[in-house]
């Protein structure tokens, strides 16, 4: 992980300790990584506590236990220790991923495309009520199932639904009529402009025309969702995702198949490397997903999901080059390592894009 990569990582804590509430700062822009001072430890270290605690109106020294837990969990990194007034020190896995990154590809391997669900449910039902309005009716009925996923009772109303938003966008809900009393969360994302444009654009690229904008931001439809491109974000998350799926069949042909372990390390083969720069922020999208889909569904925003994987997809597609054996090479174990957390991919993305009912095409 090299020192922007780092500050990058650092960021992210920051911004994963704000949504949830145990930080109210603004982000700020960089957070500066340096060798350690005097009486620090480890490969690198930041002040960066010491930066947010006033505006935090927290210690130093709870604010970076905030961080430090946070941390401790990505992909890459060793070890945290807090000295001095609030230094964060840490230290590097050369390795690209370590024990964390080993347990973390393993589960979500185990749990497939319901990693992040919660366990069970709590028994909390929430009844959601749209108008009778393309956009809202989209937004509710995923709203429900990322509700469902976090194991409380999504129901979900409309006060109509016109036959081609069924038949193009498949959107089904579960009662009609006006709201009643019992309704809990009524869901009024900005209408959209022209929905027949919308429409044209089919069920992929409609729903997430629809679902990736934050609520209160306006849809832009048009034809740019069609293209098969890299520009277009929805093609991202799709492409990697087949390429997952067309690296699990072309390894299956090699004889070997996907098991967490080690990636290997720097020049021990020919796509070593590229996996090793790539897999620390692919480690920190996936072990950031479960945090993702809780607060989807409590904020009620499946455009939090949908950017989400966008990160993991832009993450994860550097590495997959490095995958698999090139030339001569025989399959080793850390190019079956590598398989499994590319498969660890295309489970998460598999699982985001149904929830948003969208389609995780194995072929593109």
């Amino acid at each position: 992980m090299t020192p922007v990569e780092l500050s990058r990582t650092v960021l992210h804590a920051v911004r994963r300790a704000v949504d949830a509430g145990e930080l109210s700062v603004a982000v700020p822009e960089r957070a500066v990584v340096t060798p350690p001072g005097p009486g620090g430890c480890g490969d690198y270290a930041t002040n960066v506590a010491l930066q947010l605690a006033r505006p935090a109106g927290q210690t130093p020294q709870r604010v970076a236990e905030v961080l430090r837990r946070r941390l401790v969990e990505v992909g890459g990194i060793a070890d945290v220790v807090l000295t001095g007034p609030g230094f964060i020190n840490i230290s590097l896995d050369e390795g690209g991923g370590g024990a964390v990154g080993v347990g973390l590809v393993a589960e979500v391997l185990r749990a497939g495309g319901r990693y992040g669900y919660a366990e069970r449910a709590g028994g909390a039902v929430v009844r959601l009520h749209c108008a009778r309005e393309v956009r809202a009716v989209v937004v509710g009925e995923v709203v429900g199932r990322l509700l469902r996923a976090q194991g409380v009772t999504g129901r979900t109303s409309a006060e109509g639904v016109e036959p081609r938003w069924t038949d193009v966008l498949g959107v089904r809900v579960d009662g009609g009529g006006s709201a009643s009393a019992e309704v809990s969360v009524n869901v009024r994302p900005v209408p959209v402009a022209d929905p027949d444009s919308l429409l044209a654009l089919g069920r992929d690229a409609g729903r997430w025309a629809l679902l990736r904008p934050a609520g209160h931001d306006r849809v832009r439809g048009g034809a740019g969702g069609l293209v098969q491109r890299e520009v277009n974000p929805l093609f991202r998350v799709r492409y990697v995702h087949a390429r997952t799926r067309a690296l699990a069949r072309n390894a299956a042909d090699l004889g070997f198949s996907a098991e967490p372990g080690a990636l290997g390390e720097a020049g021990a083969d020919a796509g070593a490397e590229r996996v090793l720069l790539a897999a620390p922020a692919t480690l920190a999208a996936l072990g950031d997903h479960p945090r993702v889909l809780a607060a989807a569904a409590e904020h009620r925003a499946p455009d939090r999901l949908a950017r989400h994987l966008v990160a993991v997809a832009d993450a994860a597609l550097p590495l997959l080059p490095g995958v698999l054996p090139r030339g001569g090479e025989k399959p080793s174990a850390a190019h079956r390592a590598r398989l499994a957390l590319a498969e660890a991919v295309g489970a998460v993305l598999a699982g985001g894009l149904s929830l948003l009912g969208i389609d995780a095409p194995d072929h593109i």
